[in-house]
């Protein structure tokens, strides 16, 4: 099969759909990689590297969208939308339910779009979205550190105090991957930590993982209203698959924080977990909002493309093989785990949660995937 793998245009998005090492591997098992002119070069991946292991280099998008199956990080922006494809396999971060503009150019050129966020193992778990996931959570914390600091509007805080000084108050909104990632890089800057969740066998986990240096909250509004309201730093971290993040934080909660505290939002992709948070870029990261400052990017593993990359494409590897091996239609026949992953097929949307919350008909993914060749 021949895979296509682009340039990533979302803004300061330097992250590859796949690495010059697994290039070389697809090549070797006798398939045809093009990848577009210096799509891994800001992270050290060279066009010259690319065709040693194999590759041809593509001028520009056109030819790289004319591939069977296009591999890349995150979504299509709107100047992708007129390059998709009928029946063309599309692989990559979609979050589709805060996006009913992407959702319907995917449909209307009936691309079989396949979501690394909703693809899952033979456990339930989201091998895909959980390296990025760990690389969020611990950037959340960076990205935090930063918002307090006076010149950037925050108060004037250091997360981890000094000797006769107390440390900052982080609060953790959602105890899964992001969650545990950022209360481990808190924790090891020295801020007072609690993270709070709805699931209390987790809160277990997280407690025996942690131990004592780790405070948990079972997650009710009460409780989550006055964890807020002492905190220096929040980090929204909520995740249900598919869906959009639910909206636990309200303005009027927001409001209750001191002024200069800050909000890092990582729930963003999917919409958000606070009525005050609004996406964000690179470029321009942070806002303040009810005294409050918000960092909302929604690509943040792209601040540190080059681990990020590696990270997501130990993960995504084996499946592009398995793609590119068995064809799109067989492959998501054969692997439930994969065709969970599909959002969008010939027209139809496939994810029940992004058809609920854009208001689509879900089609069940064998129906859609029968009438491909």
């Amino acid at each position: 099969m021949l895979v296509g793998v682009p340039k990533e245009i979302k803004d300061h998005e330097y992250r590859v759909g796949l690495t010059p090492a697994g290039t070389l591997l697809l090549t070797a098992s006798g398939h045809q990689v093009r990848v577009e002119r210096g799509a891994g070069e800001r992270i050290g991946f060279s066009d010259d590297q690319y065709r040693a292991a194999g590759a041809e280099v593509a001028a520009g998008p056109d030819e790289i969208y004319d591939c069977p199956l296009v591999v890349k990080v995150k979504e299509p922006q709107k100047a992708e939308f007129p390059l998709l494809k009928k029946r063309q396999g599309l692989f990559c971060f979609l979050h589709l339910a805060p996006d009913p503009a992407l959702t319907q150019a995917l449909a209307e050129a009936e691309t079989v779009a396949i979501a690394y966020e909703t693809v899952t193992d033979r456990h339930g778990a989201l091998p895909l979205l959980t390296p990025m996931s760990e690389v969020a959570g611990r950037l959340a914390i960076q990205m935090g550190a930063a918002a307090l600091q006076l010149a950037n509007g925050g108060s004037g805080v250091l997360l981890g105090g000094v000797p006769g000084v107390s440390p900052a108050r982080v609060a953790v909104i959602g105890g899964g991957h992001v969650g545990a990632h950022a209360a481990r890089m808190a924790l090891g800057l020295g801020a007072d930590v609690t993270i709070a969740d709805i699931d209390l066998e987790r809160l277990r986990q997280l407690d025996d993982l942690f131990g004592p240096r780790l405070k948990t909250r079972f997650s009710e509004p009460s409780a989550l209203a006055e964890l807020v309201r002492e905190s220096d730093l929040v980090v929204g971290s909520v995740l249900i698959p598919g869906k959009r993040a639910p909206k636990l934080l309200s303005r009027e909660t927001i409001k209750t924080m001191r002024p200069g505290s800050a909000l890092v939002d990582v729930a963003i992709d999917q919409g958000g977990c606070a009525e005050t948070s609004r996406p964000t870029t690179h470029s321009a990261p942070t806002y303040i909002e009810e005294g409050i400052v918000h960092y909302c990017v929604t690509n943040m593993p792209a601040a540190v493309a080059r681990t990020a990359t590696q990270a997501l494409t130990n993960a995504t590897l084996p499946f592009v093989r398995l793609l590119a091996d068995k064809g799109l239609k067989q492959a998501l026949a054969e692997h439930a785990g994969l065709r969970n992953g599909l959002n969008v097929c010939q027209g139809k949307v496939t994810e029940p949660h992004v058809a609920a919350d854009l208001g689509h008909a879900a089609v069940p993914a064998e129906e859609a995937l029968s009438s491909l060749p």
